[in-house]
This record gives structure tokens, C-alpha cells and sequence, in this order.
């Protein structure tokens, strides 16, 4: 009780900002290990040196993939005006304007969802969109490569991989309440 008492209020636009920069921070720092990971992941036969600094769909898949799972949190209303700060606070980064920053996010997470149908799990779509973004078919055996698809055990690595790019919403909901 007390806890929910104490918690801090924060403004949408702190909010996008809080996420947007919690976000950009964990990839910026996790995908050369990220990377290290699929390049030495033994179910390819041949490592897919896949670049260190090579971030930017990575970062965009789990952009994508965390916006999903904050429409679970928010109603439709509130969801729009935490998209919008997100695309304005996001463009410059990408240099892209507002829609074009809107528009690739829409992107990433129509593809997630198309490969990942039926199922309605983000985290997978999440591993699986890294999957196909950075073409690790053409460097698995044959078997999986003429299916076009990967590697379950790769998939699993990687699942626990992307689950540590996912807002942890349990702190956040524990510290802070969006102001009204």
C-alpha cells in the first residue's frame, strides 16, 4: 500500500523518453555480445560474422518488439500519445522525420508479426525477426535452409537472448505511475 503511495508520477513525455533512452542504451551496450553470440552459435556450419556496430535492425526489432508490449499496457488513447512522443523523440536519432520514424517502426513490427504467425508471442517474433533480418538462413545446414526457416535450438538461444531487451514493466510499474 504504502508503495503505491509513494510511487512517482511521470509525464507521458518523461515516459517516452525513459523508455526510448532505457532501450537505445541496452542495445547500444548488448549487441556486440549479442552479435558475439550468433557468430559463435553452433548451429550454423559456417559463422555469419555478423558486425559488432551493425545495431540498427536489432535496435529496431526490439523497439518494435517493446512498443508491442506496451499497447498491453496502456488504453488506445494513451497508446497514441506515447507513440507519438516516442516517433518525435526517436527521429532524430535515425534522422528520419516524425512519419518516416512512424513508418519504420510500423514496419519492424508488421514483418515480426508476419513471420511469427500464428503465434502472438512478441518475444519470439522478436527472435525470429533477427532470424531473417540478418539472413542467418544461408548459413544454416541444409535441412533448414531449404524450409527458409530456423533452427528451433537457435531460436530458444535466442529467445532467452532478446528476453533481456524486454522493459522490465514489473520495476517500472513499481516506482512510477503516469500522471493523469
Amino acid at each position: 500500500m504504502l508503495g503505491a503511495i509513494l510511487r512517482k508520477k511521470i509525464s507521458d513525455e518523461q515516459f517516452a523518453k525513459m523508455f526510448i533512452n532505457i532501450i537505445l542504451d541496452s542495445t547500444e551496450k548488448g549487441f556486440a555480445d549479442v552479435a558475439q553470440i550468433i557468430n559463435e552459435d553452433n548451429s550454423f556450419l559456417k559463422p555469419p560474422q555478423i558486425d559488432q556496430e551493425n545495431d540498427g535492425k536489432f535496435t529496431l526489432i526490439v523497439l518494435a518488439g517493446n512498443m508491442q508490449i506496451l499497447e498491453k499496457h496502456f488504453d488506445n488513447t494513451k497508446m497514441a500519445e506515447i507513440n507519438s512522443l516516442v516517433y518525435k523523440a526517436l527521429a532524430p536519432v535515425y534522422d528520419f522525420s516524425e512519419d518516416e520514424m512512424k513508418k519504420a517502426l510500423q514496419q519492424y513490427s508488421a514483418f515480426m508479426t508476419r513471420v511469427n504467425h500464428p503465434s502472438k508471442n512478441t518475444l519470439y517474433s522478436m527472435s525470429k525477426a533477427v532470424f531473417y533480418k540478418y539472413d542467418l538462413c544461408v548459413y544454416q545446414d541444409d535441412y533448414f535452409k531449404k524450409m527458409q526457416c530456423p533452427n528451433p535450438l537457435f531460436l530458444k538461444r535466442m529467445d532467452e537472448i532478446m528476453e533481456k531487451f524486454i522493459f522490465n514493466w514489473e520495476a517500472y510499474f513499481k516506482r512510477y505511475k503516469m500522471a493523469a
